[in-house]
């Protein structure tokens, strides 16, 4: 398989875990997934009363610069590596 296939099936591995991912590792994933699909961060940093949102925001940010390909091969490594924990009850 190509990279975007293997990559859609790493994202489609994240989203059948059946057990749930550290926050931190959820982060991790959100940040390359969207670097993978969007590019460089195109908005601005939530604000004060949304932590969650600057969360994911500076999950993101970490990643800036990266190539679209390179946050995808890292997406699918990171995705193995958390089916190994994830993937059982």
């Amino acid at each position: 398989m190509g990279l975007e296939e293997d990559f859609l099936a790493a994202v489609e591995k994240v989203n059948n875990f059946k057990k749930k991912p550290s926050d931190d590792d959820l982060l991790i994933v959100y940040g390359l997934y969207k670097q993978a699909t969007v590019g460089d961060v195109n908005t601005s940093r939530p604000g004060l009363f949304d932590p969650k949102g600057k969360a994911k925001w500076d999950a993101w940010k970490k990643n800036e610069g990266k190539s679209k390909d390179l946050a995808k091969q890292e997406y699918i490594t990171k995705a193995t590596q958390l089916a190994e924990d994830c993937s059982t009850a």
